[in-house]
């Protein structure tokens, strides 16, 4: 890709699963990545995004970023009737309010420099009412709203753009199918699978390169046509 080499790129949730591909993507194109993420690691700057003080913390040490990837953002999977008001707050906080704490304190020195791009990791679960994931899916819709309203405030100096993967297999999800799993939920997928994260860590590469400088204010939808099949939403398993 056109124009990633020596950029600086923050990756919140960079740990594992997307985030952790996404890493390797642009390490490979030969930015410098930093990566956020609640558990400690080689390379990582422990910060729970939700804590704007600790946010604001990182990217002080960091510097300005030329590319912001908001990756972290946690589930549980719950009838809306016995979801606790503590489970609530805690991923509304991780998954809305940590985007935003993160965006904000990015775009603080985006907007005094060279600009620079925000990608957002939304969901397909934020255009369905998937059952089971009341708290996940209004923070998924949340933040396309979000990175709606910021890209127009923004605009033209930082690009801020959502991308809404379906499903992914990441090693969480593995963990969590058996064969008849997997295969019953691929059923209801056109391309017949799930995406891998290093495709949805490409488009992350394409978007933040020279490639498609016009791309803003939009939420990508990256599913292998779940979204336009007459059965989406049927692979949500109960």
């Amino acid at each position: 890709m056109r124009g990633l080499a020596g950029k600086t790129v923050v990756i919140t949730g960079g740990g594992s699963g997307i985030g952790e591909a996404a890493v390797q993507r642009f390490r490979d194109a030969g930015c410098q990545v930093h990566v956020l993420d609640l558990r400690p690691g080689p390379g990582i700057l422990p910060t729970d995004v939700a804590d704007l003080a600790q946010v604001e913390r990182a990217f002080a040490q960091i510097g300005p970023a030329n590319v912001v990837i908001n990756c972290a953002g946690i589930s549980f999977r719950t009838p809306a009737l016995e979801l606790a008001p503590e489970q609530w707050n805690r991923v509304l906080s991780t998954n809305l309010t940590g985007v935003f704490n993160v965006c904000r304190t990015a775009a603080r020195d985006m907007l005094q420099a060279d600009g620079g791009i925000i990608i957002n990791v939304a969901s397909t679960n934020a255009f369905f009412g998937y059952p089971f994931y009341t708290d996940y899916n209004a923070t998924k819709a949340g933040v396309i709203a979000l990175t709606k309203t910021l890209a127009v405030e923004w605009a033209p100096t930082v690009r801020v753009v959502a991308v809404c993967p379906g499903y992914v297999l990441t090693p969480m999800q593995k963990a969590e199918y058996t064969p008849e799993m997997m295969a019953a939920v691929n059923a209801h997928i056109p391309l017949g699978r799930h995406a891998l994260p290093e495709e949805i860590a490409a488009l992350f590469a394409f978007l933040a390169s020279e490639e498609c400088p016009y791309f803003t204010g939009t939420a990508l939808i990256c599913d292998g046509g779940e979204t336009a099949s007459t059965a989406a939403g049927a692979g949500q398993l109960d």
